[in-house]
């Protein structure tokens, strides 16, 4: 048998430390493995003996001000920063054929203190400076106050529905970190430039099949309150799925709301769209028949399901589903028209309503309209 470094757990208080052992014998004894960092087990035992000596001392802080994340954090850009200007330097020197002003290079100019929020805390680095003001920092860009990722962390708590000052209080009691409302605001109207950005990117000219749903989300304006977020996702020539852009609504829109909605993808570059397919929301047959006049119109097959199944007891739902089946996979209208007969003289006495209902959209739902008819080429082949 070999011995091996390994690590027993032993708690202090209420803290759990790992604390190196080499008494521990086995073959099947596994030591602490290299992080997916590159850090050595060497390092990671000497962080686990710091933090032993803390917590049996005044106790052990890992974030906000004393922290011990934030004070690895420091060391840790101040390194990446005097290493970026090491490189900075030794490209320039090799450009030039030296160091120093005699022989035209660069050198440095001493330091200037940065104060940076961090995801850990607010750290302070000496961000070094050359003579001919030539350095540019990538990890800390010369104007960065923050990383990406407090940026990330604060789009995450406004997603969840904080606002700006509860998103300060959190900062400050976590982190220990001394914030604004105005530097909240700062980086969420960052991530709002983004998404007008993305909301507003050129589409292609032509999309095979495009779906438009509605998904109901509680939103903030005065008071909470559900509303539909419509969103037009899109098939591509090349087979996949794409969204086209998202749209709040109130529940009652009408013609010229969808008009709009479909303008606007059509502005972005969208000449056609060979079928779209919907719930039976009112109004956009018509208002996709005006922006795409050869478009085929499908009602969604899965809401016609569940539009039928509200009219059925919850105990009949699965024969119900059973045998509408052979209506939607029927291989052509008149077959269709068969099946949906079989199905009203089985359910009409008992669920009328539904047969009803499926009459109601049939036009859309077996896209009357063929290809051939309309003058277009059937859709294109999945690559």
């Amino acid at each position: 048998m070999s011995t091996t470094t390994d690590h027993r757990i032993e708690t202090l208080g209420s803290v759990s430390l790992a604390v190196a052992d080499g008494s521990v014998q086995g073959a099947d004894v596994k030591s602490m493995p290299v992080s997916p960092n590159g850090l050595s087990s060497e390092l990671l035992e000497e962080l686990a003996a710091f933090a032993a000596e803390k917590v049996r001392g005044e106790g052990l802080r890992l974030m906000g001000e004393g922290g011990l994340l934030p004070e690895l954090a420091q060391h840790l850009m101040q390194a990446a920063l005097e290493a970026e200007m090491d490189e900075h330097l030794a490209a320039e020197a090799g450009r030039v054929g030296g160091r120093g002003s005699r022989s035209g290079g660069n050198m440095r100019n001493g330091y200037r203190a940065k104060k940076v929020m961090t995801e850990v805390g607010a750290v302070t680095v000496q961000v070094p400076r050359d003579r001919l003001g030539t350095f540019r920092p990538r990890m800390l860009p010369v104007y960065a106050r923050r990383t990406g990722a407090l940026d990330d962390l604060v789009i995450s708590l406004t997603a969840k529905g904080l606002t700006s000052g509860e998103i300060v209080s959190h900062l400050a009691q976590t982190y220990g970190m001394t914030t604004t409302k105005e530097t909240i605001s700062t980086i969420t109207d960052k991530a709002l430039e983004s998404m007008a950005e993305w909301r507003t990117r050129p589409l292609d000219p032509v999309y095979p099949v495009v779906f438009i749903d509605a998904v109901h989300v509680k939103i903030r304006d005065g008071h909470v309150a559900n509303r539909p977020i419509y969103v037009a996702i899109a098939v591509t020539t090349d087979g996949y799925r794409e969204i086209l852009g998202l749209w709040a609504g109130n529940g009652g829109e009408g013609a010229k709301y969808w008009q709009t909605v479909l303008t606007e993808i059509k502005n972005r570059g969208v000449r056609d769209v060979l079928m779209l397919v919907c719930d039976g929301l009112s109004a956009l047959p018509d208002a996709v028949n005006t922006v795409w006049p050869q478009t085929v119109v499908q009602t969604c097959v899965v809401h016609l399901i569940r539009a039928s199944l509200r009219y059925a007891s919850r105990r009949d739902w699965a024969d119900v589903a059973r045998d509408l089946k052979p209506v939607y996979t029927a291989v052509n209208e008149e077959e269709a028209r068969a099946r949906l007969a079989d199905f009203d003289a089985t359910w009409g006495k008992r669920y009328p309503s539904i047969a009803g209902t499926w009459e109601r959209a049939w036009s859309e739902f077996v896209c009357i309209r063929h290809a051939a008819q309309c003058g277009r080429s059937a859709l294109p082949e999945r690559r």
